[in-house]
């Protein structure tokens, strides 16, 4: 018997499929602005802060960018308990995606930091500006510019790996697409539409980036 396409059985499912875009939105955009901070903060501790600061951020960005972002979630989720922090299902999310996306940021903020030329931070220097003053308005601006396009990739990547939050019962777009599935029994149909709203999502995020770093880094030079 040949396979009956059935794609209302999917649309259906609707509201549930708006839910779970509008978790898996919030889950990016929290971890998104706090993972790209602490990136900027580590970035900065390995380039300018203290020996010791350096070595612990550094640590942490191996750690995190050689284990699984599922395994972290675990930790996070069911590991954490055991040491009595009892965390939520979104508090765990946002906070695995904060760390993984903190040390991936990381170094490619510390790569645009490399790439700025010694002289202008001389001339911050010269200009009686504090540490903190260069780092802002001498090193990071122009930082940020040269290596926005990765940042937001990788900020899109993040944003597809928060598929895996449903492992621990957060009801994002996967979750949603697993119960729809669950319920009508159309795989082909359900997972391609939900592969259809995470491609629309990623183009869309990836514009909505571009146009705040237009924004923001316009006047870097």
């Amino acid at each position: 018997m040949s396979y009956q396409f059935d794609f209302l059985s999917a649309f259906d499912y609707a509201g549930v499929f708006a839910h779970g875009v509008r978790v898996t939105a919030e889950l990016t955009a929290m971890g998104g602005v706090l993972g790209v901070t602490l990136g900027i903060a580590c970035a900065w501790a390995r380039t300018q802060g203290p020996a010791w600061l350096a070595a612990v951020a550094g640590g942490y960005v191996e750690l995190i960018r050689n284990t699984p972002f599922l395994i972290q979630l675990f930790f996070i989720f069911f590991g954490l308990p055991s040491a009595g922090v009892q965390l939520g299902e979104m508090q765990a999310a946002i906070l695995a995606m904060v760390i993984n996306l903190g040390a991936y940021s990381a170094e490619i903020v510390r790569a645009g930091i490399a790439a700025v030329p010694r002289g202008q931070l001389e001339a911050g220097a010269s200009l009686a500006m504090s540490p903190f003053q260069v780092f802002r308005h001498v090193v990071l601006r122009p930082a940020l510019q040269k290596i926005w396009p990765a940042l937001s990739s990788q900020v899109v990547i993040v944003m597809l790996g928060s598929a895996v939050c449903s492992q621990i019962a957060v009801e994002d777009l996967t979750f949603a697409a697993n119960f729809v599935q669950g319920r009508n029994f159309r795989a082909f149909e359900v997972y391609l539409l939900t592969t259809a709203i995470y491609l629309l999502l990623a183009i869309g995020l990836r514009q909505v980036l571009r146009g705040i770093g237009g924004t923001l880094l316009r006047r870097a030079s």
